[in-house]
């Protein structure tokens, strides 16, 4: 019995001090709820005022038990269309809410790691012209696309796509995937390194890159000019599919009432970045990071420091508010930062109140709507995850 004893305690201890620290490290995912009740709530347009901004909740959902939402874009109706990363392109429409079926169900599609279903944006001027960015296969090498597509006339199906950029490398992490249309109409595209890190240097790759195209897939002439180390003073040079490069995973963009691009990437363990993007210019992956300076690149705006991981997603700035907002994964906060303040207005909103978040635009009714991605294996989803919040910016 002594003998027992003997090995059963230390058992017993050790036992007890392996569920403490599996409890401590599942805390720090689990999504706290929120102490008001959060309620499906959605205002036409029309309806936005100020007494709706009074009126509203910090926090309502508007669409609950999704599988990973990742990209989400607004008519100016307030019906939107949302990716799920599993392979799903959807819409919701504001008066009888979310369709049954799928707009888009591609066959090479392929759910590999962070890759899948990511980017969709609406042609700024036909919104019957929908721009995906997915992840697949050719044979054992994996590949991003986008693919544009026409809109059926009741916002059933996605028909006719075609493939206006492919062959963006691809892997299980740092597959980029964000889409956004400019002020100036253009496509923007945010691609990752594809976890081979040289590629977002070289200026012959896709990965790495934010990528600028016309509508109709063609590169913009006012683009950055074409890299060539033979050129001369007199050389015509024709411009580059890219607009900026040296990055390492961009996830969000969006433009501020001035037009400034601006840019959220995530950092290597830490230093994750809001980068401030300007034409032709080198952000600094894989040579430099955090406040690390190299001839010829440039340094974060502003970056986590080494002590904590934004891990940043979606990118939105919100002009009643003057301020940029980004998603949180790691951090499960919103963050935001007034670009006129500078880097020391940088605020946390809804810190782990819904666990990890993956989006954030604004939507035709100064709400900020936020997806969340508890389901994506890194979460503790709750009963409602994964879904699409609408937050009230005058209550953060």
């Amino acid at each position: 019995m002594k003998s027992t004893s003997r090995w059963l305690i230390p058992l017993l201890l050790a036992l007890l001090l392996v569920v403490a620290v599996l409890w401590l490290l599942r805390s720090e995912f689990v999504a706290d709820r929120v102490d008001d009740e959060v309620v499906p709530d959605s205002v036409p347009v029309a309806e936005t005022d100020d007494a709706v901004f009074e009126e509203a909740p910090l926090a309502a959902n508007v669409v609950t038990g999704l599988e990973i939402p990742w990209s989400i874009a607004f008519f100016q109706d307030g019906s939107f269309v949302f990716t799920e990363r599993v392979g799903r392109l959807r819409y919701y429409d504001i008066d009888t809410g979310l369709a049954p079926e799928p707009l888009f169900d591609p066959e090479d599609f392929d759910h590999l790691g962070e890759g899948g279903m990511l980017g969709v944006a609406i042609h700024p001027e036909d919104d019957t012209q929908l721009y995906v960015y997915y992840t697949y296969r050719d044979g054992a090498t994996a590949f991003n696309k986008v693919v544009r597509g026409t809109l059926v006339e009741d916002r059933s199906a996605l028909r006719d796509p075609r493939v206006i950029l492919d062959q963006i490398p691809g892997s299980k992490n740092h597959d980029g995937g964000r889409l956004k249309f400019g002020p100036d109409n253009m496509l923007y595209i945010t691609t990752g390194d594809a976890e081979n890190t040289k590629l977002a240097q070289d200026r012959d790759s896709l990965a790495g890159k934010i990528l600028r195209l016309d509508p109709e897939g063609h590169i913009p002439a006012d683009n950055p000019e074409i890299d060539d180390p033979n050129a001369t003073s007199t050389t015509n040079l024709p411009p580059a599919l890219y607009w900026s490069i040296g990055h390492r995973n961009p996830q969000g963009i969006a433009w501020d009432d001035e037009g400034q691009l601006w840019a959220t990437e995530h950092g290597s363990q830490s230093t994750d970045e809001l980068n401030r993007i300007e034409k032709g210019l080198d952000y600094g992956w894989p040579t430099i990071r955090g406040d690390e300076i190299a001839s010829n690149q440039e340094t974060p705006y502003l970056h986590s420091g080494t002590d904590i991981t934004w891990a940043p997603f979606g990118l939105a700035y919100l002009p009643s508010t003057k301020r940029l907002y980004w998603a949180g994964l790691r951090s499960q906060t919103l963050w935001s930062l007034s670009p006129e303040e500078g880097p020391e207005s940088l605020t946390p909103h809804l810190e782990k109140q819904f666990g990890r978040l993956r989006d954030v635009v604004v939507g035709p009714d100064g709400f900020l709507y936020v997806l969340t991605s508890n389901q994506d294996g890194r979460g503790v989803p709750t009963v409602d995850d994964d879904r699409i919040l609408r937050i009230n910016p005058a209550k953060l």
